[in-house]
């Protein structure tokens, strides 16, 4: 797997500190305790694993749960995730990602008595790890608990932009009404899931977050693990709010390449210098044209230069110049992007040629309410 390896994000010099390090916080809340973990390959505390880690402390772990892409990290998008016995650490893992088997059930929980949520988010709402984490929630509340979310700075966490989900258009890439790029850490968000009634039920739940140190929302936190097997870098980290709307079209964003959310293409463009050929691959099993010269558009660069060329707002000029490219426009967007979008408006915009800009000034009003929901549960300036 690729991975830039960049320093973590420093605030004046000092360095940022995740929740799961700060152990003096929260090991005594699992003292004597039967735990249960919700992580992932991106749950780690100076290079090792939590699980690993906790272990050694004595925590008494019973069992893991994993979310898309399993617990090491390795399945494709989508791919069902089924129940195993981890065999480095011969632990049960309970798939949250498979099956319909989304929320731990009364017999996943009968043996613990305290849940812990650490994994690496980046910040989008159709990222499904949020998902999961409401799941968890959920669940904590109806079997009466406590949950502990063990903050990560969020690396999109610097900007907040798209259009804010329609709930009518509610499914696990999008289950709360939130923009694309919500702004918040997972802690927060979590305290927002609460505070505003969003669980089954209007529930809450006993959450406890253990807060980053030396973190602002104006960081930029370069991840030390790839957080999915097709977020290989930086670039790709801050070019996917964008680019994953293309999930909900005909064209491909490049899984089963080296450079997975960092191109796009399709065999139908007109042929240009810049070409790609997905082939199936671990974490890209049988990608969308598989073995198919696709072309189109290279947006690999230096995440600077995509810093500096998205400007704090989701881009949507790339998916514009993709459908007015494509010969066939009334076979361009699938079933999934009202889901992606979170709403009908935006396919109708883009197919009755709207400007970027428009469209961006369409999503003001909503944004602006959720700007003042999201401020009553940040933990960070």
């Amino acid at each position: 797997m690729i991975w830039i390896h960049l320093l973590a994000g420093t605030v004046q010099g000092q360095r940022i500190v995740t929740g799961a390090e700060r152990m003096d916080q929260y090991l005594p809340l699992l003292t004597n305790k039967r735990v249960a973990l919700l992580v992932n390959q991106t749950s780690v505390v100076a290079g090792r694993n939590l699980v690993d880690t906790l272990l050694k402390r004595g925590v008494h772990i019973v069992k893991i749960f994993s979310p898309e892409h399993g617990f090491r990290g390795m399945a494709s998008a989508g791919e069902q995730v089924h129940n195993s016995t981890d065999s480095v650490i011969g632990l049960p893992v309970i798939s949250l990602y498979g099956e319909g088997h989304y929320k731990p059930s009364a017999a996943d929980l009968q043996d613990v008595d305290i849940l812990v949520y650490d994994i690496q988010d980046v910040g989008v709402r159709f990222y499904t790890y949020i998902s999961s984490l409401q799941y968890l929630m959920e669940a904590a509340a109806e079997h009466h608990l406590p949950l502990l979310v063990l903050d990560r700075p969020n690396p999109n966490g610097f900007y907040v932009d798209g259009p804010v989900l329609d709930t009518a258009f509610r499914s696990f890439v999008g289950m709360q009404p939130i923009p694309i790029v919500y702004g918040m850490t997972v802690g927060e968000y979590a305290r927002m899931l609460n505070g505003e009634g969003w669980l089954a039920h209007h529930d809450t739940c006993a959450l406890t977050v253990i807060p980053c140190l030396h973190y602002t929302h104006d960081s930029l936190y370069q991840l030390p693990v790839p957080p999915s097997p097709n977020l290989r870098t930086m670039n790709a980290v801050y070019l996917y709010p964008s680019l994953c709307l293309f999930e909900g079209t005909v064209i491909s964003v490049g899984r089963g390449t080296d450079h997975p959310f960092e191109v796009f293409g399709h065999p139908n463009f007109p042929h240009r210098d810049f070409q790609f050929t997905p082939q199936s691959r671990p974490g890209a099993m049988h990608p969308l044209y598989e073995n198919q010269i696709c072309y189109g558009f290279s947006l690999i660069q230096s995440p600077e230069k995509t810093l500096k060329q998205i400007n704090h707002h989701l881009q949507l000029k790339w998916l514009i110049q993709a459908y007015t490219l494509y010969p066939d426009r009334s076979h361009f967007f699938n079933a999934y992007f009202p889901k992606l979008a979170g709403n009908a408006q935006l396919q109708k915009q883009i197919m009755e040629g709207m400007s970027e800009k428009a469209i961006q000034q369409s999503w003001k009003p909503a944004l602006d309410q959720f700007l003042k929901i999201r401020a009553k549960y940040l933990l960070y300036p």
